[in-house]
Formats: structure tokens, sequence, C-alpha cells
């Protein structure tokens, strides 16, 4: 069976064993939730291994990969300013309908206490709102006096902003030179990726440990927590589709809304099926050049670099995912955290790499700048086949939303 179906059923197994367990308190089931501890913990450190190597290599390659930043020239400049401002704005959508929305499900204080101390058993101490670092401090500490030391710190946001100065500065460089460190970065990548394929065929195992010690803790509260989640997920990148992507269709690509859609219909069916962007690259070329009458010059630029790079789908799911892990723990992040946690998000946006629950590991720096630990992202993981599908099918709508937009602004500036 593929990955998502033995996640799956480790998720339900964690699930009906924690709920016997909360539920009838047997003697064996507490023995055997305790002793599932120690698995997910190997699990979570085997995860947390390959975040940061992965993150600074995957960014490195994105940025790095597109040469002179100043010889992509309109196009590029069109291209990324629709990609950014787009996953700007799924992040605000998603703190602000996930903030509305996660409440529903919301724990007591009691269990969040819960949760903190057995977090801080296993990945150190969750932060309070009143040990986040100030505004001012976050951005000095953005910029590291020691790379090395802030990795091994695991201060992972600022070795994304050191990543993302080398990146840049490579990708300057004269194309040769530059090919030899990209060369290099996408081997390094792909060596990382398999680890996390490796990790994730362990993923069943880990998933149903982490599950059942905590649902056997909490029962039904924390399973209403995580429906209302997945609600939430859906509920936001809907209006994220319908209020900025279809807009930008209509408004800057002059198309139809019905005729985009149709257009994209296939594109959308296999990256639901799929959640790959990659693997729906061929069908949006497709659509795009025959259906949307995007130039092939703009379709082959835009599309290729949108599959890599270009992730709002994503960016709203983990602005969700962020809100609804602080809920869990009780960290209640004001103005400035949002602020900061929103930063970290598109950048990790930025590095997320072409596997299965990507999304969820490239959270990692956004969780270091609001205090999280890394089980919460077990806990995402094993939630993340539908948000997955969801938000693989709103990054391939902004894919060819972009490259119709940009096309149909090419045609105005040529005229």
């Amino acid at each position: 069976m593929r990955s998502h179906v033995w996640m799956a059923i480790g998720l339900a197994a964690g699930l009906i064993i924690g709920l016997l367990t909360a539920a009838t308190q047997q003697p064996g089931l507490v023995t055997l939730t305790h002793g599932l501890r120690p698995v997910g913990a190997v699990f979570l450190n085997l995860l947390s291994m390959v975040v940061i190597p992965l993150v600074a290599t995957a960014l490195f390659s994105g940025i790095a990969s597109l040469g002179d930043l100043r010889a992509l020239g309109r196009l590029g400049v069109r291209t990324l300013a629709i990609f950014w401002t787009t996953t700007v704005a799924a992040i605000v959508i998603g703190f602000a309908l996930g903030g509305a929305i996660l409440p529903l499900g919301g724990m007591t204080p009691e269990a969040q206490a819960s949760l903190r101390d057995a977090a801080a058993a296993d990945s150190g101490v969750v932060r309070t709102a009143a040990q986040m670092p100030s505004t001012t401090s976050f951005l000095v500490d953005l910029v590291p006096a020691n790379v090395f030391r802030a990795a091994a710190e695991g201060r992972l946001l600022a070795l994304i902003a050191f990543v993302t100065i080398f990146a840049v500065a490579t990708a300057s460089l004269p194309e040769d030179e530059r090919r030899t460190l990209t060369r290099l970065s996408d081997v390094v990548t792909r060596a990382l990726i398999r680890i996390v394929y490796w990790v994730l065929a362990l993923a069943p195992i880990g998933i149903f440990a982490l599950v059942a010690s905590s649902v056997a803790q909490f029962g039904w509260s924390l399973v209403k927590a995580m429906a209302v989640y997945v609600l939430a997920v859906a509920v936001a990148m809907s209006c994220f589709v319908g209020l900025v992507l279809l807009p930008t269709v209509a408004l800057a690509a002059r198309l139809g809304v019905r005729r985009f859609l149709r257009a994209a219909f296939d594109s959308m069916l296999m990256a639901f099926s799929t959640t790959s962007s990659l693997a729906t690259l061929p069908t949006m070329l497709t659509a795009a050049q025959d259906e949307l009458g995007v130039s092939p010059a703009v379709a082959g630029f835009v599309l290729p670099l949108g599959a890599s790079v270009n992730r709002p789908g994503s960016a709203l799911f983990q602005a969700v995912a962020l809100l609804f892990t602080a809920q869990l723990y009780g960290l209640h992040l004001g103005v400035g955290q949002l602020v900061e946690a929103g930063a970290a998000v598109f950048l990790a946006s930025l590095t997320v790499a072409a596997v299965p629950a990507a999304s969820v590991v490239s959270l990692a720096p956004a969780f270091a700048v609001a205090g999280l630990p890394m089980a919460g992202l077990a806990l995402l993981i094993g939630l993340d086949r539908i948000p997955d599908m969801l938000r693989t099918t709103a990054n391939v709508i902004g894919h060819l939303s972009t490259a119709a937009a940009v096309s149909a602004r090419e045609g105005r500036a040529a005229s």
C-alpha cells in the first residue's frame, strides 16, 4: 500500500488504542501507551535530524538556480511578485481563519499544561508568550554572528537568513561557477530527500506511538481539536482560492473563471490525487498553452519555477498548523509574534521539497520562532493526507493563475 495509507492506518490504530485506554484505564493498555512514548521520541529525533540540512540546501538550490536576479528581467519580476504576494495573502488568511475556527476545538488549560509537560520531557521547554523575544532582539538574532553555532543551537531562521544571502550571492556568479555549487546542492538535497523517505517509511509506527500515548491521556478533547484543525485548513484553503486566486484570473489575466476552472480541472484532479506539483507539471503545461492561451515562453518559465518555489497553499496550511499547535500547548501569540512567525512561514514555504509531508517538515523554523516543540510535527504528519491534497491543489491553481496573469501582462506590454 502507498505510504499515506499506512500513515492513515497508524493514525486510526493510535486513535483506537488511545481512546480505549482513556475510556477504560485498563492497566495493560495504560502500560502499553506509556511504553510507546520512547518509540515516538525516536521517530521525532529522526525527523528533526534531517530538518536543518534539508531546509538549507533546498532554499539554496531554489534561489541560486535562478541565476543572476538582475538578468531575470520583467518576466521574472512579475512572476515572483505574484508568487510572493499570493503567498503573503495566504498566510494572512490562514492566521485569520485559523484564529477564528480553531478555538471551536480548544482544549482545557489543564490538558494544555499536561501537553507542555510531556513535550518538555521529550524536546525541550515550550516558551510562553512572556518569554518570546522582542521584535528588536528578533531582528538582531536574525543575522547570526556564527552561522554554525546558530545551526547547532537550532536557530533555523538565522540559518535561513544566511543561506538566502549566500544563495543570492551565488546566483550573481558566472554560470560555470554557479553551476558547480548548485549541482552540489542538488545532489545533497536529493540525498537528504532519500533520508526523508526512509524516515517516512517508519512514520506509521511513529504516528501510532505518538497518537496512542497522547489520546490515551487526553481522550476525545484531543480528537475534537484534530477534527476542527482539518476543518479549518479546508475552509481557509477554499477562501484563499475564491478570494485571491480566482480574482487574479478574472482581473489580471482577463479570463472567465469558468473557462479557467474547466481548463485547470485535469491539473487540479492530478494534484489532488498525487499531492505533487511536479507530477502535475506536464498537465499544467498542456492546459496553459492549449486551453488558456499562455505563450510557450511564459508557460515554460512560470510553471516549472512555480512547481519549484511557489507554495501559497503550503504557506496557508503552515499558518493554520502553527496556530493549531500553539493552541494545543496553550501558547498565545501576540501580534508581534504572529508577524515573526509569519515571516518564518513565508521563508519556510520556499524550502518545501517535493516529498510527502514536506510542508510539515519545513515548519521547523516557524516552530523554533514560536517556541513550539517538535512533538507537534508528528501529530500534524498523522493528519496530513487531507490537508496535503488541498494545499497541493491550491498550489497548482496558483501556478496556472500566475502563468495566465503574467502572459496577459506580457501580451499587453508587447502591444
